[in-house]
Order: C-alpha cells, then sequence, then structure tokens
C-alpha cells in the first residue's frame, strides 16, 4: 500500500471501526475519495434525518434500480430488521412497485423512482415527499439515492472489471 493508501485505511478504521470493505476495497485506489466517500457514508448511514426503516428503504430502491447484489444482500435483512416488511422487500427484489406501503415509503418510493429517473420529481412528488419527511428528510433521502447509486456504480465497474 501506498502512505495515502494506508492513511485513508487508517481513517475508515477510525470512522468505522473495520477494515475497508465491499466497494471501499475498489474506492482504496482513489485513497482521498475513499476518505470522503466513508465520511458521507457514515452520516448518510448512521446520522441522517430519515429513521432507519426509510433510510434502509430507500437504500433498497436504489440497490433495486442500479441492480446491486452486494448492496441488496447486505441492506435486505437490515431493512427486514429496521420494520420494512417483507412484501416490501419482494416487490423490490423482483423489480416491482411494492403494494400497500404506508404513505412514508410511498411517498419516498415515488420521489426517489422519479430521482434515479431524471433528477426532476414534479412539484407534487416533492411536494408530497416533504410533508412525509420534511424537508431535510427529503434532502438526505436524495443523499442516500445518490450515494448508494455512487456505490452501485463503483462495485458494478469493479465487478465487471474482475477488480474487487
Amino acid at each position: 500500500m501506498t502512505p495515502a493508501e494506508q492513511q485513508a485505511v487508517d481513517a475508515f478504521r477510525r470512522l468505522r471501526g473495520t477494515d475497508p470493505f465491499g466497494p471501499f476495497v475498489a474506492l482504496l485506489k482513489s485513497p482521498e475519495l475513499l476518505t470522503r466517500v466513508s465520511a458521507l457514508g457514515e452520516y448518510l448511514r448512521y446520522r441522517s434525518a430519515l429513521p432507519p426503516r426509510l433510510s434502509e428503504f430507500v437504500i433498497l430502491v436504489t440497490a433495486a434500480h442500479w441492480h446491486q447484489p452486494y448492496e441488496w444482500d447486505l441492506h435486505a435483512p437490515i431493512a427486514l430488521s429496521a420494520g420494512v416488511a417483507q412484501s416490501t422487500v419482494d416487490a423490490l427484489a423482483a423489480g416491482q412497485q411494492p403494494p400497500d406501503l404506508p404513505e412514508d415509503e410511498a411517498a419516498l418510493y415515488d420521489f426517489c423512482r422519479a430521482v434515479h429517473a431524471g433528477g426532476r420529481p414534479a412539484g407534487p412528488l416533492h411536494s408530497r415527499a416533504r410533508q412525509a419527511v420534511g424537508e431535510q428528510g427529503v434532502l438526505d433521502a436524495i443523499g442516500i439515492c445518490g450515494y448508494y447509486a455512487l456505490l452501485a456504480m463503483v462495485l458494478n465497474v469493479a465487478h465487471a472489471t474482475g477488480e474487487r
């Protein structure tokens, strides 16, 4: 490892209490990016305005959109433990709109799907999401979508190139 890579690993260990794993291994090739992405992820995963059930739900919407099995396999059990319904997890895994979502999940599903589809959710989608989770919750949901999309891209490229 280069000195910069070692510093990034040390910073990751201090922040996360573990060695880099999954997408963070690939990100190690850009040590400063690893450090910055890890810090952003620590906020979005553990301290965002969304409760764990909604945060994990948004992560699954993103993992399903990007067809990312590593993210999915890691977060589906966490989502279930956080209170996301099994039927919701099953529908997302099948690429379908989940039936009978609670209003907050339904608002975030529609909003996040629109974010992933083109990044410009229409006014009513934004208003509905804001009513469900507040303005900071909407911004944090956008952050979660973007962060996990980045990790999905890193993982998908690493898998496609054989770099893990």
